[in-house]
């Protein structure tokens, strides 16, 4: 029987949207799955070797804030400036306190694991990114490429 197969397709290049595909991957590798993330638009600034993530908290309404702000804090507000990079030193600091892994762990052990790791050729040339920008070992694709593999997964996910 055919090992079963993850595809996961990144397209957002913040530090919260970060984690999905990382944990997924890496989880659905150790299951014995075969994974393929394909990294598209920002989902690219996933894969750059010197990574440079923030959160946004606007947009966001579903991210916990604290004091309750949340509950009281207009969403105007979070276009205040210096509120990105306050929410994102809040987020890493919570993130070391809880002892969770750094995105560049999740992603060295998705390599160690032989996740697939695409990122988008058309993207790539859209943004004018420079290949010495991206880590040394991904694959470089189209879309025809992330469909080879994900034509037969048995999984699919948009993140």
């Amino acid at each position: 029987m055919a090992d079963k197969k993850l595809a996961i397709i990144a397209t957002k290049g913040t530090l919260d949207w970060a984690y999905p595909p990382f944990i997924l991957a890496s989880t659905a590798s150790a299951l014995g799955y075969q994974t393929c993330i394909f990294f598209t638009f920002y989902g690219l600034q996933l894969i750059k070797k010197k990574l440079d993530l923030k959160v946004s908290p606007l947009g966001n309404p579903g991210m916990p804030m604290p004091m309750g702000m949340n509950k009281w804090f207009p969403v105007l507000g979070t276009t205040i400036p210096g509120m990105e990079s306050m929410m994102t030193t809040m987020m890493k600091q919570k993130i070391k306190a809880k002892g969770v892994a750094s995105i560049e762990e999740l992603r060295d052990l998705c390599v160690e694991a032989e996740v697939r790791l695409v990122g988008c050729q058309m993207t790539i040339d859209l943004f004018d990114i420079n290949r010495d920008e991206l880590m040394d070992n991904i694959e470089l694709g189209g879309a025809a490429t992330f469909f080879e593999f994900a034509g037969d997964a048995d999984v699919t996910l948009f993140i």
